[in-house]
């Protein structure tokens, strides 16, 4: 039986986004180049907030649209790793 998901914070895409997100902040704290730091940080949590956006949205049709912006902030982020 499909479970089904009343708000964004039951999506594990989203929690593992947001714990993602939690890290880079930690882990760039102290890194002083502000604007690479700034940058990082940035993408970082734009995934979890377009996942949460998108599924707000309330259409399949967006939340995939936004899914792939999140996606796409995946991809800033790995090149700036």
């Amino acid at each position: 039986m499909e479970k089904k998901i009343g708000k964004f914070k039951d999506l594990t895409v989203w929690q593992e986004g947001l714990e993602l997100s939690i890290e880079i902040y930690k882990n760039f704290k102290e890194n002083r180049d502000f604007g690479f730091r700034d940058q990082i940080q940035r993408s970082a949590v734009s995934i979890p907030s377009n996942i949460s956006e998108g599924y707000e949205r309330k259409t399949n049709k967006e939340f995939i649209q936004f899914l792939f912006i999140a996606k796409g902030s995946c991809g800033e982020l790995r090149t700036q790793l």
